[in-house]
């Protein structure tokens, strides 16, 4: 994994494997009666026809596993998904109920409803995807990645005062580079799991240039798609070597532009210097705090001083006034809501940065944050901001209040999941859409599970039903990151000891006990 990585020594290198071999043991009754289940439910990656069916569901996907594990390491690999329904996100191409998807190293190459002659050469691997959703790879456009190792720490905090006390006042001041590396590779590992294939990094934890590389060499390793922003610590003792060592990182791991790993800023706040640093250094910068009660006034002399311009990226969005809101649309820059982590802290009004957008013109992306407190999905992200700007829809309509605001459709759900969240990304010209040209960036999403059956409408079962345990595949430039449910080329046993060893050292380091039942 990680082959876009630069050739330097990985803090990870027990933390891959390649594929393992299917066991080698005579299927029980069970294993027919399940294969013969999967065979009634109609899933069709699974031909199976004898009485050793699950033999053969073990052989038949684990050959295609080796093949695809062979490919990713392939510039020319060609690969055929063959009979999904298709969400492409893209007008031109459109949706369609059942189609093929191919793809030719790292980028589509087409999509239609019979592109098996793609394939004829038999140079190709075809895979079944019937029974399955194709969406494009959906981007969390504002992740403190570091945090994984501490997922779940605080899920009653109920401000964003909870929130810093356990992560930046507790735990950050104990991070070791290999509790960075920790975090980063669980959550990156978690995003991939989860459907995600790109994640905006905004790490702020960056207490030494050992701390930094840590943190990037994680993304490279996971194989994931990553905007690395690298941030000053908020609390105790650090380096302060930052933003000086952006020029490092940058000739360090970023020459080039087209790999899977890139690097922008991240500041706390509308903070001058940072804005002049990222200009000056041609990055992109992301925000977190802008809302602050006077950011019309900083806003308007940051572009007197021409510091204004599309490449900013505003996380939360809440507690902008109107004056705030024009000049973000005037000038492009792209903005992502936070429902769960802004309803669960207390941050801005009930109908977030997310209707502050939308109701100056501004399509949002989604993030996630952080999941010291819940999930790390953006399944739940899509649904709670679905039903809290429905809620809030609802309540102005019954105040009549002018111009409420008009109800959200799951399409813009899913949108704002991948589309928005390539544009937050500043990588809408590679990912986003399920478009020939576009690097694939391609998730699968399971048709024929219990909570998914019947398929009645694609768009609303990815949305409304669908969980990260019916994402069935994920592939990133055309690399299989995830194959039958299941991560590829990661070593998970390594993988929780190296997660469990990073929590258990900053837990005791920051005299915090472990209650699995608190």
């Amino acid at each position: 994994m990680g082959t876009e990585s630069p050739d330097q020594g990985s803090m990870g290198e027990d933390s891959t494997m390649g594929p393992q071999a299917p066991p080698d043991r005579e299927p029980t009754r069970r294993d027919v009666f399940k294969a013969g289940l999967s065979i009634a439910a109609g899933a069709g990656a699974l031909p199976l026809v004898t009485s050793n069916a699950a033999s053969q569901v073990r052989d038949t996907d684990g050959v295609t596993l080796d093949r695809l594990t062979r490919a990713g390491r392939d510039p020319k690999r060609r690969i055929l998904l063959k009979g999904a329904t298709v969400l492409s996100m893209d007008s031109t191409v459109g949706d369609f109920v059942r189609a093929d998807l191919f793809i030719d190293g790292k980028k589509i190459a087409a999509v239609g409803p019979d592109l098996s002659s793609a394939a004829d050469d038999g140079n190709a691997i075809v895979i079944d995807a019937s029974n399955s959703i194709l969406i494009p790879g959906m981007i969390d456009c504002h992740r403190h990645s570091w945090e994984g190792q501490l997922r779940g720490v605080i899920p009653n905090s109920a401000t964003i005062g909870d929130y810093m006390s356990a992560t930046h006042r507790g735990f950050a001041p104990h991070y070791r580079p290999e509790d960075m590396y920790a975090g980063n590779l669980i959550t990156a590992l978690g995003c991939i799991d989860a459907g995600i294939t790109c994640l905006i990094d905004n790490s702020h934890n960056s207490r030494s240039a050992a701390h930094s590389d840590a943190a990037v060499q994680a993304l490279f390793d996971s194989g994931i798609r990553a905007v690395h922003a690298s941030g000053a610590p908020t609390f105790g003792e650090w380096d302060r070597q930052w933003p000086r060592d952006i020029e490092r990182l940058q000739r360090k791991f970023f020459a080039s532009d087209d790999q899977l790993v890139t690097l922008r800023m991240f500041s706390r706040g509308l903070v001058k210097e940072d804005w002049e640093t990222a200009r000056h250094l041609g990055l992109w910068l992301s925000i977190d705090g802008a809302g602050a009660p006077n950011s019309a006034q900083t806003l308007q002399e940051f572009q007197r001083s021409g510091l204004v311009d599309e490449r900013h990226t505003i996380n939360h969005g809440y507690g902008l006034p109107d004056a705030s809101w024009e000049i973000i649309h005037d000038s492009g820059m792209a903005v992502n809501a936070c429902p769960r982590s802004d309803s669960q802290w207390a941050l801005g009004t009930a109908t977030m940065g997310l209707q502050g957008a939308l109701s100056h013109g501004i399509r949002p992306g989604l993030s996630v944050d952080n999941d010291t407190a819940y999930s790390t999905d953006l399944f739940t992200e899509m649904r709670v901001a679905f039903h809290l700007q429905r809620w809030a829809a609802h309540g102005a309509r019954v105040r009549q209040e002018p111009n409420p605001p008009a109800p959200l459709t799951v399409r813009d759900m899913l949108e704002f999941a991948t589309v928005r969240g390539a544009q937050n990304a500043a990588l809408g010209n590679k990912i986003g859409t399920l478009t020939p040209g576009k690097e694939a960036d391609i998730v699968a999403i399971r048709t024929d599970a219990i909570n998914t059956m019947p398929l009645t409408n694609a768009v609303g079962t990815v949305v409304s039903h669908a969980h990260a345990g019916n994402v069935d595949m994920v592939f990133i430039a055309g690399a299989a990151r995830k194959w039958r449910n299941s991560l590829v080329g990661h070593d998970l046993a390594k993988v929780r000891e190296r997660v469990q060893q990073s929590r258990d050292y900053l837990f005791a380091r920051h005299g915090y006990k472990l209650d699995v039942l608190a």
